[in-house]
């Protein structure tokens, strides 16, 4: 199969073809072009994209939160993304652009040449064909002479009017011409041989060959135009991993969020520490003195004014001007006093960490600076050493400034947590009302009140049940009726509770009022709690608050008292003297089973 034996006649359709191939050729570059230029907006889109939702510098102290984080990777993922196909437009502009267009180029000029050799070959052909119409036609001209010639000479020869002379100089003419037409048709006959050689050799030798050469010329174009797509395709899927792992990252960043988690950060955040307001308690003012209760008026309510802003203590504060946002736990004092004990806590640690970053870094400094001393005294040739020395000193002095720092603020938070264990102790969570009243659920379902009247209700909840259990053990004293010294509350690690404020008309509440004053001591004998269950010990816990009792990994225990919502459990064990400890222990630490 080749264009120079069997198109040996087509320069013209196989010159137009070539041509168009070489055009289509180009059309597949700038459709490249284009799709680069493609790849590139989308890229830079995806860029700007991400870069319009990084998250503010506000909005940096919420990157704790899954979902936050869980956005970042995402964000992070697309421009991922975007560099993968900046890589796909950088590798097509570079690889298969460049290349088409080399190539599109190198096809035009080798196409020209070629064009040009064979129109040459046509030229020479065409000038040989009209040399041998040219002999052709003077071959003819000079016969037809030469035969009027002779045929007029032999008229002459017939005439024998005509003179001697006359007859020689028609010889002598037909001579002349005779010999002329023998030129011509050797003329004639030299040329046709010249021109059958020239025709012979352009098209079985020269013409085909410039048609061979244009062949290969297509099928190198074709042969690039298959390559250049194959290698956009692979340019395509050299990414494909890098996509693929994008899109793992996507779906990991997604599966990364967990609600509960987030939920946990929020209180974690928000905590104030502090415990809900007491419930108001009930005054009767009939029983009162009237100067008492006009000075008692809700005297006797109080409440934390440290709660977190928008709660019952909210006008206390002022609203700052930067929002609601920033109102909520700012601070203004070096210690943090002014914020919940538990963003107090969390600040101090942040700033002590801050610190703790910050004295790495100088002491690193420091060192840095004195072993550059000792090689400048070691060589003086390499620097003085006294250039090192205000460097140091001033090294020195900022890293007692820090440890300074450092300390007063583990003060600070030592501080804190000494009153964070005070506060949560099962002692202090469980006898919040130290002037109040608590509620005393008996068998026969009245309520006992105490001697103060300035304390109040507990709800009845679901933990009234198992502390109505623990307090019907004591020996009921007046119908049920305890009355504690100086109005204090009794501790929940004794098992007594106090009355709770009874309602006006109320026989039990009337009887109360009436012995209000009266100081008096009783002797009970309590029995045994009856457990509710059995708990193991999932972690070990040192007693550190009153109240509350240790206990080892895996111990099992009984649990007289469920938690009523403070995060602490009664429990009991046997001791080595025969008898029980009771205290309190964190449900968190806890395994408990109760009885059906």
């Amino acid at each position: 199969m080749s264009w120079g034996t069997d198109l040996w006649d087509q320069f013209d359709n196989l010159s137009l073809h070539t041509n168009r191939g070489i055009d289509v050729l180009d059309k597949y570059a700038n459709f490249l072009r284009d799709r680069v230029a493609i790849e590139t907006e989308y890229a830079g889109k995806l860029r700007r994209l991400v870069k319009n939702y990084q998250p503010k510098k506000k909005e940096e102290e919420d990157n704790e939160f899954t979902s936050r984080q869980a956005f970042r990777n995402l964000l992070k993922e697309v421009g991922d993304l975007a560099g993968q196909r900046e890589v796909v437009s950088e590798t097509l502009q570079l690889q298969i652009i460049q290349g088409v267009t080399l190539l599109s180029k190198t096809l035009r000029e080798d196409r020209k040449k070629c064009l040009n050799d064979g129109t040459v070959l046509q030229q020479t052909l065409s000038a040989q064909l009209s040399s041998l119409e040219r002999a052709k036609r003077n071959y003819d001209k000079a016969y037809r002479d030469s035969e009027k010639a002779v045929e007029n000479h032999k008229k002459a020869d017939m005439d024998f009017n005509l003179s001697r002379a006359e007859v020689e100089r028609y010889k002598n003419i037909m001579t002349s011409k005779i010999q002329q037409s023998d030129d011509a048709k050797n003329e004639y006959a030299n040329q046709l041989q010249k021109t059958n050689n020239l025709q012979q050799q352009h098209y079985g030798t020269l013409l085909p060959a410039v048609f061979n050469r244009l062949q290969e010329l297509d099928e190198k174009r074709t042969r690039g135009i298959r390559e250049f797509i194959i290698g956009a395709a692979d340019v395509e899927s050299s990414v494909a991993p890098i996509i693929a792992r994008c899109m793992e990252g996507i779906v990991k960043a997604g599966e990364s969020i967990n609600e509960q988690e987030d939920s946990l950060k929020v209180i974690e955040r928000y905590q104030s520490g502090f415990q809900p307001p007491a419930d108001i308690p009930f005054e009767d003012l009939s029983k009162m003195d009237s100067s008492i209760a006009t000075q008692s008026n809700y005297s006797s309510v109080t409440y934390n004014h440290l709660t977190i802003k928008g709660t019952i203590s909210g006008p206390k504060f002022k609203k700052p001007r930067g929002g609601i946002l920033n109102s909520i736990f700012g601070s203004n004092k070096e210690d943090y006093s002014d914020l919940p004990p538990n963003q107090q806590r969390k600040k101090l640690q942040a700033k002590i960490a801050e610190l703790q970053h910050k004295v790495d870094q100088e002491t690193n400094t420091r060192d840095g600076l004195m072993k550059m001393k000792i090689v400048y005294e070691a060589n003086s040739s390499l620097g003085n050493p006294m250039t090192v020395e205000g460097q140091l000193n001033e090294s020195e002095h900022e890293l007692e400034k820090l440890k300074n720092d450092l300390k007063k603020y583990q003060g600070y938070l030592d501080k804190a947590n000494q009153l964070q264990v005070a506060n949560n102790s099962p002692q202090s969570n469980r006898n919040q009302l130290q002037n109040g009243h608590r509620t005393s659920r008996h068998s026969n379902g009245s309520a006992s009140a105490d001697d103060h009247n300035d304390g109040d209700d507990q709800p009845d909840d679901a933990g009234s049940l198992s502390r109505s259990d623990s307090e019907d053990n004591v020996a009921q004293i007046q119908n049920g009726h305890n009355n504690n010294n100086n109005g204090s509350s009794a501790s929940p690690e004794s098992g007594l509770g106090t009355s709770h404020t009874s309602l006006p008309g109320s026989g039990q509440g009337s009887a109360n009022e009436n012995a209000m004053g009266e100081e008096t001591c009783y002797e009970t004998e309590v029995e045994l709690l009856q457990p509710l269950g059995t708990c193991r010990a999932l972690y070990p816990f040192e007693a550190t608050s009153e109240g509350s009792i240790p206990m080892n990994e895996g111990e099992e225990l009984q649990v007289i008292e469920n938690d009523q919502g403070d995060g602490w459990t009664r429990v009991r064990r046997a001791n080595n003297s025969n008898g029980w400890d009771e205290g309190f222990v964190p449900t968190s630490y806890i395994e408990c089973t109760l009885f059906a």
